[in-house]
């Protein structure tokens, strides 16, 4: 525990670290992935949500997007504070409070990634090595987030690349929510919210008809549609 003289207070006063942890997820092969680097400290070598400590002139927020940028080089994409996880016995070298956001980062953004790209990876949402501390928890929080959002918000957009088909669109939210969804009724809801427009454009896959190209029309932001 770090202590420091408090110069309003005037005593000694235990100062607890604050860090981000930062759940990024995308789209691959259908299937909701997070990245992960190679943690040091504590459990070197195991796979951790990236993070790192906020400056002490940082804003929270500032601190996440920071993160976010050294962890994949990618910056203006969707991120939102998640939870404070703040148990005391959380990490057994100090009391340390992580401040959790999570990251969309569309597909076709990938390319992107990543400074330090030897050290991070890839891997399903289904599928994760064991984290260490509550860094299950933490992801598991998120993706809990994710799948709550998508039922009231056009948080799905967030993955979409500049120009998408309906099916396309559809399969993000069948990733999300693992379940197949009634391709009509799908396509009915989300055109009736609005926030995606035809291009002009068609896409062929296969033997079959072109189908639409859409466009979302107000990038970067999230509609709140229920």
């Amino acid at each position: 525990m770090v202590t420091l003289r408090s110069p309003v207070f005037g005593y000694d006063s235990p100062r607890a670290l604050v860090t981000t942890d930062m759940v990024i997820f995308t789209l691959q092969e259908h299937r909701l992935e997070l990245l992960l680097q190679r943690a040091g400290g504590l459990h070197p070598g195991q796979w951790a949500l990236p993070g790192g400590t906020v400056g002490i002139a940082e804003d929270l927020e500032a601190s996440a997007r920071r993160q976010l940028k050294e962890e994949t080089g990618v910056a203006g994409v969707f991120l939102e504070q998640l939870y404070t996880f703040g148990a005391p016995a959380r990490d057994p070298r100090d009391r340390i409070i992580s401040v959790a956001y999570y990251a969309l980062i569309p597909p076709d953004r990938l390319q992107a990634q990543a400074p330090n790209g030897a050290d991070a990876a890839w891997f399903p949402l289904d599928a994760l090595p064991e984290l260490p501390l509550d860094q299950a928890d933490i992801a598991a929080t998120a993706r809990e987030r994710l799948v709550a959002k998508l039922h009231y918000s056009t948080i799905a957009l967030q993955f979409m690349p500049s120009e998408f088909t309906l099916s396309e669109l559809q399969q993000v939210y069948e990733a999300i929510l693992q379940t197949r969804l009634d391709k009509r009724n799908f396509r009915k809801s989300v055109l009736a919210t609005q926030q995606i427009e035809e291009t002009g454009g068609e896409r062929r896959a296969g033997a079959h008809r072109p189908a639409r190209l859409y466009r979302v029309k107000q990038p970067g932001r999230v509609e709140i549609i229920r």
